[in-house]
């Protein structure tokens, strides 16, 4: 009879020890050292795979190109996401807040595959299949090509998989299921790590599109351990407040496409529909004429989106005053603060202040420094803002105006979207002409943006 080893395993980070600790040594979080057992002499799991002939190693020039076409989702906002559509053969990581709608958005997805006749299998650990079958009928996701199952032993879903021969499966979710030759209990690192690295071989070797959902922690981290996000092809995020009915869909990580394009969705009755004009739903309902306001437009990956940045700027009772940010990094906002005190005389020293960006949108490049700025600015001085301006530039500490990129697309969205001024940086006013209608300011410092946009 083999001898049972017990090692003592960090939830977080998977740092293994032999005996228990209250703090572990690899990343320093409390009360995460759970102990796990395992035989001395075990079989890997997943060895029942039959493997291929042995690889050789082969000049890069005589590698035969692999193109084969992506398949399509049927949802715009997810291929966009994807870099196109879904590539065979990929291992997708898909996370987010729980109840954030991710088996709504993978039931959608699958649903519009199984209608162009690919194969699906959908596998969920933690709903029955009358659970999924009612949430179908719902979103009218009914098709006979959509395969569902209800289990969480990886050897019953092989089993699956050889007899439903799908294009895509759908793991739902990767905290859920065990392999028994691993003896902790499903949701541990080891048993994550292990059913993701036979899930990984599956997806190469029989060339199945795989898509995994995983849960996250309290911090927004996907739970396990960090390599699950290094093994996967490509980690998308799912974003959004759960009162509010927009979702972003993020991409993090992308073997087969650029990690900058988002996808906006709006969660309704008959599941997720997509928002073909962002800018449009994120400044409906802008106060006009209040003080604190300003719109900017960022980038996300090919598309501009506008954006409504308020700022609240108030006198404080305490000693310390209380910086927060909600949407954007609260070190830059605090940069910028430092900035308009030391450059701009700004007495800032007794005031709390507050910058959240309208929309649940998360915003993090420097060209939303300037309408930050004018935010702040514009709430301290209790002055407002013109609707019709749009304010795009990065703030340097020595309180200058630095150029962006992709300036034309910018104000050819803002153009569109009704806006008639746009301050930018003195730089980008070279080189182009913009739209008819459309003024341009170029400004070389902060105090001339504030200039303009608050009149002095």
């Amino acid at each position: 009879m083999a001898k049972n080893k017990s090692k003592f395993v960090c939830q977080e980070c998977g740092y293994e020890t032999p005996k228990w600790m209250g703090r572990c040594p690899g990343c320093g979080a409390w009360n995460t050292m759970v102990e796990e057992r395992e035989p001395s002499s075990r079989r890997v799991p997943g060895t029942s795979i039959q493997r291929g002939k042995q690889e050789k190693a082969t000049p890069i020039t005589q590698v035969e190109k692999l193109d084969q076409p992506r398949a399509d989702t049927g949802i715009r906002e997810l291929n966009r996401v994807l870099g196109g559509g879904l590539v065979p053969g990929s291992f997708i990581l898909v996370g987010g807040d729980p109840g954030i709608g991710k088996s709504t958005l993978l039931l959608q997805a699958t649903n519009e595959l199984a209608r162009r006749g690919l194969p699906i299998l959908y596998v969920s650990g933690e709903e029955s299949t009358e659970q999924i079958r009612l949430r179908a009928d719902r979103l009218g996701a009914l098709s006979d090509n959509l395969l569902v199952a209800s289990e969480t032993d990886l050897t019953a879903v092989e089993i699956l998989m050889e007899e439903a021969k799908p294009r895509l499966m759908v793991i739902d979710s990767i905290q859920t299921m065990f392999h028994p030759e691993v003896t902790s209990a499903p949701g541990s690192v080891s048993q994550v790590r292990e059913c993701t690295g036979i899930l990984m071989r599956w997806a190469k070797e029989k060339n199945i599109a795989i898509t995994i959902v995983g849960h996250v922690t309290k911090a927004g981290a996907i739970a396990g351990p960090r390599m699950l996000e290094h093994m996967v092809d490509c980690v998308l995020y799912f974003e959004g407040e759960r009162h509010h009915t927009y979702r972003v869909l993020r991409a993090v990580k992308n073997r087969f496409g650029s990690t900058n394009e988002i996808g906006v969705f709006e969660m309704k009755d008959i599941g997720l529909v997509e928002v073909e004009n962002p800018s449009e739903i994120f400044l409906s309902g802008r106060p006009l004429g209040a003080p604190g306001t300003a719109v900017t437009a960022s980038m996300e990956g090919t598309r501009p989106v506008l954006v409504e940045l308020q700022a609240l700027v108030t006198p404080t009772s305490f000693a310390t005053p209380k910086r927060m940010a909600t949407g954007v990094d609260h070190h830059r906002v605090a940069m910028i603060m430092a900035v308009l005190e030391k450059r701009l005389g700004f007495f800032l020293q007794n005031q709390d202040a507050y910058i959240n960006v309208v929309g649940g949108v998360r915003l993090d490049e420097p060209a939303v420094d300037l309408s930050i700025a004018v935010s702040l600015a514009s709430s301290f001085r209790d002055r407002p803002v013109s609707p019709f301006d749009l304010f795009v530039g990065e703030v340097g500490l020595t309180g200058e105006v630095r150029g962006v990129s992709r300036i034309e697309q910018r104000v050819a969205e803002a153009h569109n979207m009704g806006f008639r001024r746009v301050v930018i940086p003195e730089k980008n006013c070279r080189g182009w002409t913009p739209p008819s209608g459309v003024e341009l300011i170029g400004v070389q410092t902060l105090d001339e943006a504030l200039k303009v946009a608050l009149g002095g």
